[in-house]
Protein backbone atom coordinates (compact mmCIF):
# COMPACT_ATOMS: atom_id res chain seq x y z
CA UNK A 1 0.00 0.00 0.00
CA UNK A 2 1.21 3.08 -0.77
CA UNK A 3 1.66 6.26 1.15
CA UNK A 4 -0.92 8.36 -0.07
CA UNK A 5 -3.65 5.74 0.60
CA UNK A 6 -2.24 5.35 4.09
CA UNK A 7 -2.90 9.14 4.24
CA UNK A 8 -6.51 8.92 3.51
CA UNK A 9 -6.66 5.87 6.08
CA UNK A 10 -5.56 8.38 8.76
CA UNK A 11 -7.73 11.15 7.54
CA UNK A 12 -10.84 9.25 7.65
CA UNK A 13 -10.01 7.10 10.88
CA UNK A 14 -7.86 9.20 12.62
CA UNK A 15 -4.89 6.40 13.31
CA UNK A 16 -3.04 3.64 11.61
CA UNK A 17 -1.64 0.68 12.66
CA UNK A 18 1.53 -0.89 10.49
CA UNK A 19 3.07 -3.86 11.71
CA UNK A 20 6.50 -4.89 10.49
CA UNK A 21 7.67 -1.38 10.38
CA UNK A 22 11.04 -0.93 11.69
CA UNK A 23 13.96 -3.03 11.51
CA UNK A 24 13.99 -5.07 14.76
CA UNK A 25 17.57 -5.12 15.58
CA UNK A 26 17.27 -1.14 15.60
CA UNK A 27 13.93 -2.15 17.96
CA UNK A 28 16.33 -4.59 20.51
CA UNK A 29 19.23 -1.12 20.44
CA UNK A 30 16.38 1.40 21.60
CA UNK A 31 14.99 -1.22 24.09
CA UNK A 32 18.64 -2.02 25.63
CA UNK A 33 19.01 1.79 26.14
CA UNK A 34 15.59 2.27 27.52
CA UNK A 35 15.55 -0.50 30.05
CA UNK A 36 19.13 0.93 31.03
CA UNK A 37 17.66 4.23 31.77
CA UNK A 38 14.92 3.49 33.50
CA UNK A 39 16.86 0.82 35.97
CA UNK A 40 14.85 -1.83 38.06
CA UNK A 41 12.44 1.56 39.92
CA UNK A 42 12.30 4.38 38.60
CA UNK A 43 10.47 7.46 40.33
CA UNK A 44 7.73 9.26 38.87
CA UNK A 45 7.93 12.16 36.89
CA UNK A 46 4.54 13.72 37.41
CA UNK A 47 3.11 15.28 40.54
CA UNK A 48 1.00 13.03 42.99
CA UNK A 49 -2.43 15.81 41.96
CA UNK A 50 -1.54 14.67 38.28
CA UNK A 51 -1.42 11.14 38.95
CA UNK A 52 -4.72 10.47 41.19
CA UNK A 53 -6.62 12.89 38.27
CA UNK A 54 -5.48 12.03 34.89
CA UNK A 55 -5.84 8.43 35.89
CA UNK A 56 -2.65 8.09 34.05
CA UNK A 57 0.88 6.54 34.63
CA UNK A 58 3.52 7.07 32.59
CA UNK A 59 7.09 8.42 32.99
CA UNK A 60 8.78 9.93 30.24
CA UNK A 61 12.45 10.66 28.93
CA UNK A 62 13.37 12.74 26.30
CA UNK A 63 16.72 11.39 25.12
CA UNK A 64 17.55 13.37 22.21
CA UNK A 65 17.43 16.26 24.90
CA UNK A 66 20.63 14.42 25.47
CA UNK A 67 21.69 13.40 21.63
CA UNK A 68 21.88 9.78 21.95
CA UNK A 69 22.21 9.06 18.53
CA UNK A 70 20.01 5.90 18.08
CA UNK A 71 16.72 7.43 18.45
CA UNK A 72 18.08 9.61 15.60
CA UNK A 73 17.66 6.99 13.42
CA UNK A 74 13.75 6.46 13.61
CA UNK A 75 13.35 10.69 13.67
CA UNK A 76 15.66 10.28 10.32
CA UNK A 77 13.54 7.19 8.97
CA UNK A 78 12.98 7.51 5.54
CA UNK A 79 9.80 5.47 5.50
CA UNK A 80 8.30 6.80 8.40
CA UNK A 81 9.57 10.91 6.79
CA UNK A 82 7.90 9.95 3.36
CA UNK A 83 4.45 8.60 5.27
CA UNK A 84 4.72 12.05 7.42
CA UNK A 85 5.45 13.99 3.88
CA UNK A 86 1.89 12.41 2.77
CA UNK A 87 -0.32 12.58 5.46
CA UNK A 88 1.33 16.55 6.97
CA UNK A 89 2.32 17.89 3.45
CA UNK A 90 5.89 19.48 3.43
CA UNK A 91 7.15 21.83 6.11
CA UNK A 92 5.76 20.07 8.69
CA UNK A 93 7.95 19.71 12.01
CA UNK A 94 9.43 17.17 14.07
CA UNK A 95 9.20 17.52 18.13
CA UNK A 96 11.30 15.96 20.31
CA UNK A 97 10.66 11.92 21.40
CA UNK A 98 9.27 10.85 24.18
CA UNK A 99 9.70 7.62 25.15
CA UNK A 100 6.80 6.87 27.48
CA UNK A 101 7.40 4.14 30.67
CA UNK A 102 4.87 2.11 32.36
CA UNK A 103 5.77 0.06 36.07
CA UNK A 104 4.20 -2.41 36.49
CA UNK A 105 0.42 -2.72 37.91
CA UNK A 106 -0.09 1.09 36.70
CA UNK A 107 -3.06 2.73 34.73
CA UNK A 108 -1.47 3.19 31.73
CA UNK A 109 -3.16 6.17 30.47
CA UNK A 110 -7.28 7.66 30.76
CA UNK A 111 -9.10 8.52 27.85
CA UNK A 112 -7.27 11.69 26.36
CA UNK A 113 -7.01 13.86 23.61
CA UNK A 114 -3.39 15.19 22.85
CA UNK A 115 -4.11 18.74 22.13
CA UNK A 116 -7.11 20.96 22.43
CA UNK A 117 -9.59 20.52 19.66
CA UNK A 118 -11.06 24.08 19.59
CA UNK A 119 -9.09 25.21 16.46
CA UNK A 120 -9.66 21.64 14.01
CA UNK A 121 -6.61 22.53 11.84
CA UNK A 122 -4.34 22.95 15.16
CA UNK A 123 -2.64 19.65 16.03
CA UNK A 124 0.01 17.16 16.65
CA UNK A 125 0.48 13.71 14.93
CA UNK A 126 1.97 11.40 17.22
CA UNK A 127 4.19 8.51 15.51
CA UNK A 128 4.51 5.59 18.09
CA UNK A 129 7.10 3.34 17.94
CA UNK A 130 7.17 0.06 19.71
CA UNK A 131 10.50 -1.66 20.58
CA UNK A 132 8.60 -5.01 22.25
CA UNK A 133 5.62 -6.74 21.82
CA UNK A 134 2.07 -5.29 23.95
CA UNK A 135 1.33 -8.45 25.19
CA UNK A 136 -2.57 -8.59 25.99
CA UNK A 137 -1.84 -11.18 28.94
CA UNK A 138 0.23 -7.85 30.72
CA UNK A 139 -2.28 -5.38 28.87
CA UNK A 140 -0.87 -1.85 27.94
CA UNK A 141 -3.05 -2.39 24.45
CA UNK A 142 -4.06 0.85 22.66
CA UNK A 143 -7.42 1.97 22.40
CA UNK A 144 -8.68 4.42 20.03
CA UNK A 145 -11.92 5.55 18.64
CA UNK A 146 -12.21 5.03 14.86
CA UNK A 147 -13.02 8.60 13.72
CA UNK A 148 -13.08 10.94 16.80
CA UNK A 149 -10.33 13.17 15.73
CA UNK A 150 -13.47 14.93 13.70
CA UNK A 151 -16.13 14.85 16.86
CA UNK A 152 -14.33 17.87 19.02
CA UNK A 153 -14.24 17.43 22.35
CA UNK A 154 -13.56 14.19 24.40
CA UNK A 155 -16.60 13.40 26.42
CA UNK A 156 -16.30 14.12 30.28
CA UNK A 157 -17.02 10.74 32.03
CA UNK A 158 -15.36 7.74 33.69
CA UNK A 159 -11.46 7.85 32.79
CA UNK A 160 -11.14 4.29 31.75
CA UNK A 161 -15.25 4.01 30.49
CA UNK A 162 -15.84 2.31 27.37
CA UNK A 163 -16.90 4.46 23.91
CA UNK A 164 -18.84 3.40 21.61
CA UNK A 165 -16.85 2.10 18.48
CA UNK A 166 -13.66 1.82 20.41
CA UNK A 167 -11.50 -0.43 19.23
CA UNK A 168 -8.53 -2.12 20.36
CA UNK A 169 -4.79 -2.02 18.89
CA UNK A 170 -1.92 -4.78 20.03
CA UNK A 171 1.71 -3.49 18.98
CA UNK A 172 4.08 -6.19 18.23
CA UNK A 173 7.80 -5.32 18.17
CA UNK A 174 8.73 -3.37 14.99
CA UNK A 175 5.13 -1.87 14.34
CA UNK A 176 4.45 2.11 13.69
CA UNK A 177 0.94 3.19 15.41
CA UNK A 178 -0.05 6.76 13.80
CA UNK A 179 -2.78 9.16 16.04
CA UNK A 180 -4.39 12.37 15.21
CA UNK A 181 -3.94 14.49 18.32
CA UNK A 182 -7.65 15.43 18.53
CA UNK A 183 -8.69 11.51 18.28
CA UNK A 184 -10.00 9.90 21.55
CA UNK A 185 -7.19 7.34 22.60
CA UNK A 186 -5.99 5.64 25.75
CA UNK A 187 -3.83 3.05 27.22
CA UNK A 188 -5.42 -0.07 29.23
CA UNK A 189 -3.54 -0.53 32.72
CA UNK A 190 -0.75 -2.52 32.85
CA UNK A 191 0.26 -5.97 34.39
CA UNK A 192 2.79 -7.42 35.92
CA UNK A 193 5.55 -6.22 33.43
CA UNK A 194 6.64 -2.96 32.57
CA UNK A 195 5.49 -1.22 29.38
CA UNK A 196 7.30 0.75 26.86
CA UNK A 197 6.32 2.98 23.66
CA UNK A 198 8.36 5.89 22.32
CA UNK A 199 6.18 8.75 20.66
CA UNK A 200 7.91 10.94 17.67
CA UNK A 201 5.33 13.43 17.97
CA UNK A 202 5.22 16.52 14.64
CA UNK A 203 2.56 19.44 13.83
CA UNK A 204 2.05 20.46 10.67
CA UNK A 205 3.59 24.05 9.27
CA UNK A 206 2.14 27.15 11.03
CA UNK A 207 1.30 25.01 13.97
CA UNK A 208 2.85 25.97 17.29
CA UNK A 209 5.45 24.08 18.60
CA UNK A 210 3.74 24.02 21.96
CA UNK A 211 0.95 22.64 20.50
CA UNK A 212 0.88 19.47 23.23
CA UNK A 213 1.35 21.52 26.60
CA UNK A 214 -2.57 20.80 27.07
CA UNK A 215 -3.80 17.67 27.38
CA UNK A 216 -7.55 17.38 27.66
CA UNK A 217 -8.67 14.48 29.79
CA UNK A 218 -12.30 13.25 30.40
CA UNK A 219 -12.33 15.47 33.94
CA UNK A 220 -10.14 18.26 33.44
CA UNK A 221 -7.62 20.42 30.73
CA UNK A 222 -4.07 19.96 32.26
CA UNK A 223 -1.21 21.81 31.67
CA UNK A 224 1.91 20.18 31.43
CA UNK A 225 4.56 23.25 31.30
CA UNK A 226 2.86 24.77 34.86
CA UNK A 227 1.51 21.30 36.22
CA UNK A 228 -1.49 22.30 37.08
CA UNK A 229 -5.12 21.78 36.22
CA UNK A 230 -6.53 24.79 33.93
CA UNK A 231 -10.27 23.51 33.50
CA UNK A 232 -12.19 21.35 35.50
CA UNK A 233 -14.20 19.23 33.76
CA UNK A 234 -18.29 17.67 34.98
CA UNK A 235 -21.10 16.08 33.36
Amino acid sequence: MNVHTLAERLWCDGYLHLENFFDLDLMDRLHDLILAHYGPDPEHFHNQEFLSRAATEVIPWFPQRTNVAAFEEVAEHPSLCALTDAILGSGWHSQECMVMFSKPGSKGQAWHQDCPPDIPERFNLNRLIYTEDVDPDNGGQVVVVPGSHRRGLLPVGAPHGDLPTQVTLQPAKGSLVLLHGHAYHRVLPVGDRCRVSTNYRCVPQGTPLDITDICVYRTMRYQFSTNRIVQERAS
